[in-house]
């Protein structure tokens, strides 16, 4: 009866270890899981300048960061025409591309009813004006350097 009994329990437990037995994911799943839990649409760090390297404060440093970006642009279009060649034209939207070099491109956004405006001339008064930019740290995602575009509404007439 015992020899029996021992039997009965060694098959039991054999049969139990395999309970025990976890399934080791592959490497491929591991990946996949990793990557669908990252948000793609936002950075960890936001691109900045050195006059907003200082703020800790996140939030702060990325309102310090597109308040630089603002003012320079309308000071660099400032000394132009804009306003006196479009007199309509009291704002114009930018997209600016924050590159992971660090290089910054600039392209006018224009409603779709913009006939009313040179958008050729416009685009090239943009890129005439908006060089010699101050440099621009680029924003970071893992650790890694990406490409970031936002669009900033930049005032051309002050009344």
């Amino acid at each position: 009866m015992l020899k029996r009994l021992l039997a009965i329990l060694l098959v039991f437990l054999f049969q139990s270890c395999q309970y025990f037995e976890k399934k080791v994911p592959s490497e491929k799943e591991l990946l996949e899981k990793r990557m669908k839990e990252i948000n793609w649409q936002e950075v960890d760090e936001y691109p900045s300048v050195s006059d907003c390297e200082t703020l800790t404060d996140e939030a702060q440093r990325k309102q310090c960061f597109f308040e630089f970006l603002t003012t320079t642009i309308q000071q660099k279009l400032a000394v132009d025409t804009l306003a006196t060649m479009f007199p309509k034209l009291d704002t114009i939207e930018v997209k600016v591309t924050v590159l992971p070099n660090a290089s910054l491109t600039f392209e006018p956004q224009f409603p779709k009813d913009s006939v009313a405006y040179d958008t050729i001339k416009i685009d090239s008064i943009l890129h005439a004006r908006l060089v010699d930019f101050p440099k621009v740290n680029p924003a970071i995602k893992r650790g890694i350097p990406v490409k970031t575009q936002f669009v900033l509404p930049v005032i051309i007439k002050q009344e």
